[in-house]
């Protein structure tokens, strides 16, 4: 071929989609990461069915990763895609109303010549020929029958050879955007180093799809996204449960106690299990517990013994442990309870995104029990708030729940690797050996911060339980005037915890008249949205909560400058009625998206404009 035009792109968003089980969420890690070791900053969209194999051909049976990569920093995993790869007609159906006009889209003829698939899909008519793909550039390549050309050789079945089709499409994608096959072939020969066909099947596969683009006439362009001008420092492409996992083994290293998970498997928060039950080498214990109640009761046993103690569930668990959670409040014993939201109520949408367990995470236990609640804001700070609720509980010992959801938690971020002796130490209340004044539930007098006995040590015996007890002694009582003061020391030393946490700060324009709020893993949307304002001439602040219980100690201040505050959250409408309860008297709007998908960038500046205009 001649040489082609190198197109510089300061960022792209793309799309892999096809049926469950076409290895589109591998497909688009494996891009993530050739355009991570480019030196792009990225952030990653996986979405995908509930069930395991969901009904083939069908828009409902889809799976999708989308990748946004930049050379500028990326918010968000993009709002409408530049490229789409879809690999049957369903995934066509289903994702071509979010490609940009013009956008480039890599279709698996194959697939296409099925009309059973085309009806499944909802398709009266055939797309190639119905002009609804005339203001878009196609790509056509029949994938199957290149990939067992490619593969004719190895006396392969016809079911292993077409398992390596997301592999040719991936081979377009990296030569269109001027990546290696380096890191991929590395991934392969690592996954299929035991079974030598199948790793040579899928290099071969990758390969031919690298070699279709590279003798497309009609492909006149290739592109390139430079490298964003990062910090010095080692990065890696992670995922958000990982990171929190990670940020839990530093806060232990920090911290110098044993870390201890018990937990039980539910999307999307499995992969926190998963990662942490293979660092054993870092002192980790985990265990699988046969239910949710289970899990949550070891981690408080381990929590009494002396560990740092996690335990990680969606919102269906987050139910089953609040008992559970209400036995470490009575206690006072620090413990993690790591969330990843999804869409309720019940199963709801096991594998959608929401924001709405904030009220079971405020108020969703019997009796005055208040726990210390914070929020993860995108998959790399997943790290930084995992070690920070680690801290606050084992600073303060009192449970801390915190909410990620399974937008940042499956989604990936470029992460930069801190160095763990930069991280701040963590110091627990530990109890001296022999301290002939102590007493269990004596307090701090600053912070009401209770000694922690472990079991073992020399002199300081001493018994808790789910019953109500004394003030200092901590004997059992049913004493009216005595649950009163407990009921205050509780709340009290959760309200404390406000002078131990950063004040809230602001983006944008804090001279505006409007102030923008958001929380957790909506960040990215909403400052990007708050940048687009900015840029066109609408000045508004903008304040993103990472601290929810207690609130930073200047929200009041911060709340009464502003004529006009919208919150915006995905859910009904749970933190600004949170804020209405304890900050009443301002002039709060809202926006409020409850379908199981993040928020878009451009949905935002629109609802934004019309309530400031």
């Amino acid at each position: 071929m001649s040489k082609r035009t190198i197109i510089e792109l300061d960022r792209v968003v793309v799309k892999f989609a096809g049926d469950s089980g076409d290895g589109m969420q591998l497909t688009g890690t494996l891009f993530s990461e050739a355009a991570a070791k480019a030196g792009n900053d990225l952030s990653t969209f996986p979405d995908y069915p509930a069930e395991i194999r969901a009904p083939q051909n069908t828009v409902s049976g889809v799976s999708g990763f989308q990748v946004h990569i930049g050379r500028k920093k990326v918010m968000t995993s993009g709002d409408h895609f530049d490229v789409l790869v879809a690999m049957n007609p369903a995934s066509l159906k289903a994702n071509l109303k979010m490609a940009r006009k013009g956008a480039t889209i890599i279709l698996n003829t194959d697939a296409f010549a099925d009309e059973k698939a085309l009806e499944k899909a909802g398709y009266t008519t055939h797309p190639f020929e119905d002009n609804s793909l005339n203001s878009f550039n196609v790509i056509k390549a029949p994938v199957q029958t290149l990939v067992r050309e490619a593969t004719a050789d190895l006396g392969l079945d016809p079911k292993s050879v077409d398992k390596t089709r997301n592999m040719f499409a991936l081979g377009i994608l990296l030569f269109i955007f001027n990546k290696t096959l380096d890191s991929t072939n590395e991934y392969i020969q690592a996954k299929f180093g035991k079974k030598p066909l199948m790793a040579e099947a899928n290099k071969r596969a990758l390969e031919a799809g690298y070699i279709y683009a590279d003798n497309m006439e009609a492909l006149e362009s290739t592109f390139h996204v430079d490298a964003a001008p990062l910090p010095k420092g080692k990065y890696r492409n992670v995922i958000g449960n990982v990171a929190t996992a990670w940020g839990l083994i530093a806060a232990a290293e920090r911290s110098g106690l044993p870390l201890f998970l018990g937990s039980y498997p539910i999307t999307p928060a499995t992969d926190i299990l998963i990662e942490l039950s293979q660092h054993r080498a870092l002192g980790v214990k985990t265990f699988q517990a046969e239910d949710e109640i289970a899990g949550i009761c070891s981690a408080i046993g381990a929590s009494y013994a002396g560990a740092l103690a996690i335990t990680t569930t969606s919102g269906p668990g987050l139910s089953l442990k609040s008992e559970a959670i209400g036995l470490a409040v009575i206690t006072e014993l620090p413990l993690v309870i790591v969330d990843v939201q999804r869409a309720g109520p019940s199963t709801g949408m096991p594998t959608k995104s929401e924001q709405s367990d904030l009220y079971q995470a405020l108020f969703g236990r019997n009796g005055e029990c208040p726990c210390l609640v914070m929020a993860a804001s995108s998959p790399a700070d997943c790290f930084y708030a995992a070690f920070e609720a680690a801290r606050l509980s084992l600073e303060h010992m009192t449970p801390v729940i915190l909410l990620t959801d399974g937008y940042i938690g499956n989604g990936s971020q470029l992460f930069r690797i801190p160095r763990i002796k930069d991280l701040p130490e963590i110091h627990p209340p530990l109890a001296q050996a022999n301290d002939t004044s102590y007493q269990p539930f004596a307090r701090d007098p600053q912070t009401l911060v209770r000694k922690w006995a472990v079991p073992g040590t020399e002199g300081l015996r001493h018994r808790v339980g789910g019953l109500e007890k004394t003030d200092g002694a901590g004997a059992v009582s049913t004493d009216p005037l005595n649950h009163q003061k407990m009921v205050d020391l509780r709340a009290q030393k959760v309200a404390k915890v406000a002078d131990n946490i950063p004040e809230q700060t602001l983006e944008g324009h804090p001279e505006s008249d409007t102030l923008i709020i958001s929380w957790g893993g909506t960040y990215g949307a909403v400052s990007s949205a708050v940048t687009q304002l900015q840029q066109s001439g609408t000045p508004v602040a903008h304040a993103h909560f990472r601290y929810i219980m207690p609130l930073p100690r200047n929200t009041s201040e911060i709340l009464g400058r502003y004529k006009k505050i919208i919150v915006c959250e995905l859910n009904g409408g749970q933190f600004v009625n949170y804020l209405r309860m304890t900050h009443p008297g301002h002039n709060y709007a809202q926006f409020n998206k409850v379908q199981g998908q993040p928020f878009l960038v451009e949905e935002l500046v629109a609802h934004i404009q019309s309530v400031i205009q």
